[in-house]
């Protein structure tokens, strides 16, 4: 693992947790938007916070780090599909782009592919 990558890990995890737990009022009002039950934005919602420890544990345990990394990413193309079906500004896209690229950032360090 390298610093930037680890610096990418916990950007991701910091960025999911303050988002889903600090403005979770902006999350009910998008999964409404998007026509998503509560269920799935639960769903999603507790699949993220997973996914971030283990990127955050994965910085001691370097297994734990791929999988998680790809399967946040794979959510974050998700948000992405959802942003241009409701024609959301590219303001709206840019969160989850962002995260996307780290993801895929990380998962190649994991794979030692740079």
């Amino acid at each position: 693992m390298t610093k930037y990558s680890i610096i990418a890990q916990v950007i991701v995890a910091l960025s999911i947790v303050y988002v889903w737990i600090f403005r979770f009022d902006n999350i009910v009002k998008e999964f409404s938007q998007y026509g998503l039950s509560d269920l799935t934005r639960s769903i999603v919602g507790s699949a993220k916070i997973a996914l971030s420890t283990l990127l955050v544990v994965g910085i001691w345990y370097l297994n734990l780090v791929l999988i998680p990394a790809l399967l946040i990413a794979f959510l974050m193309l998700s948000a992405q599909y959802f942003h241009f079906k409701v024609s959301n500004p590219w303001q709206k896209h840019i969160p989850s782009l962002l995260l996307l690229t780290l993801c895929f950032f990380i998962a190649a360090v994991s794979l030692k592919l740079i």
